[in-house]
């Protein structure tokens, strides 16, 4: 399972540097090649949004599953131990799923405002040379 989450950690940086990198004042030379790449790689990463759905099951799944402990007599404190570790990494996993998604969406949300900035800027131009 750890194959999976590093899928979803780079997919989520690589999000967050495109984002970054679109949203960077002083970056137009660079900002129409970028948001072409950017466009072009938006379909590849809606691939993340199944796959953050089956690990968020999985996360449920494990902590349907585990058991508890209900006195403080019925666990030895390394299950206690083992079971406070796997909530944190639970915890952890679905902020990390919920960062990706977020990101998903922002860089959506941004390119698609900046294709349509720069389509506006250019029909802009279009009618004042045309006046």
């Amino acid at each position: 399972m750890a194959l999976e989450w590093v899928v979803v950690a780079y997919t989520a940086g690589a999000e967050a540097i495109m984002l970054l990198l679109l949203t960077l004042p002083g970056l137009n030379p660079l900002r129409n090649g970028l948001l072409s790449v950017t466009k072009n790689l938006l379909k590849p990463f809606l691939s993340i949004l199944p796959f953050c759905v089956f690990l968020l099951m999985d996360i449920y799944w494990k902590i349907e599953t585990m058991p508890s402990c209900k006195t403080l007599n019925s666990c030895s404190p390394s299950e206690t131990l083992r079971h406070q570790k796997s909530t944190i990494k639970s915890q952890r996993n679905a902020l990390l799923i919920a960062a990706a998604l977020v990101f998903y969406w922002l860089l959506y949300s941004v390119t698609n405002l900046i294709a349509r900035v720069d389509q506006l800027r250019s029909q802009i131009k279009k009618l004042t040379k045309n006046d």
